[in-house]
């Protein structure tokens, strides 16, 4: 029904660079604005997005996944509709701020133990050794590890910016031993059986919800938990938060900063002046 209007969408994406993931996602968030308005798209006005972004509110969605269709409706106004944005009638959610998860050394080995099949293993392994999110991992390619520089080269980021992770001895073990009992795969290093292709980000997901089950461990551990705990325990072992925001691929420092909230403060060596000053008198 709406598949013209859509593919307007998709090649106003295109035109800004935008990633296939993001032009999918805002063409799902644009069909529920669609159905919801049951207006002619060209007949869409800012009072049809103001009752759309409350009907989401009202029905306790998150103030995240409310932004998400915010920015699919609002790209159509600008970029499809040619048409001004009123910020003051429909202003973006503040989102709330929760502290990510971080997983314990003993949960990491658990994930790792369950993990159903050696792919999956070596794919967790490198998330959490290497700081990959899991869209990096999936889009791994044979070439993108070094062993004798002991790197990760990271292509396909999420902010468009390729980068260098480590490489852990423990993870190349888990690696190689996959590559070996794998087929040796050339190219693609994860490849899907279905496809031959990249293995998808949802695949991957699953796997991990799988893995976690298996494990016992919590259900709110996802798979960027394994990125936070890497930037977390960086942190806590002492390494530059300025070298750990270039590990991780992030453009701006305060992306980094958050784990300054999570770590464990006395694995830094830092003492409340509560204790430091009494010690003084």
């Amino acid at each position: 029904m709406y598949e013209e209007v859509l593919s307007k969408v998709v090649i106003a994406g295109k035109m800004r660079n935008l990633s296939e993931r993001s032009i999918t996602t805002y063409c799902k968030n644009l069909e529920q604005f669609f159905r919801f308005s049951q207006k002619d798209p060209s007949l869409i006005n800012m009072q049809d997005v103001y009752e759309f972004i409350l009907s989401k509110k009202c029905a306790g969605i998150k103030s995240t996944t409310i932004n998400n269709y915010y920015a699919a409706v609002r790209f159509f106004f600008r970029y499809v509709l040619h048409t001004p944005w009123d910020e003051d009638l429909v202003p973006r959610m503040i989102k709330e701020f929760y502290l990510p998860k971080v997983m314990s050394d003993e949960e990491i080995e658990k994930l790792l133990e369950n993990a159903c099949n050696l792919k999956h293993k070596a794919m967790f392994a490198l998330m959490y050794s290497s700081g990959l999110r899991v869209s990096e991992v999936c889009h791994l390619d044979y070439e993108d590890i070094s062993r004798k520089a002991m790197h990760v080269h990271v292509k396909k980021t999420k902010n468009r910016m390729d980068h260098y992770s480590i490489l852990s001895e423990r993870a190349l073990d888990i690696l190689t031993e996959y590559w070996y009992k794998c087929g040796r795969p050339r190219g693609i290093l994860f490849p899907s059986k279905a496809t031959k292709s990249y293995i998808t980000v949802s695949g991957m997901e699953t796997a991990f919800s799988h893995a976690r089950r298996r494990a016992g461990l919590s259900k709110d551990f996802t798979c960027h938990t394994l990125r936070h705990s890497f930037a977390t325990h960086l942190l806590e072992d002492g390494v530059d938060i300025r070298y750990i925001q270039v590990l991780l691929g992030h453009r701006s420092p305060l992306s980094t900063e958050l784990y300054l909230h999570v770590s464990d403060k006395t694995l830094m060596g830092i003492r409340s002046p509560f204790d430091t000053r009494a010690e003084k008198e």
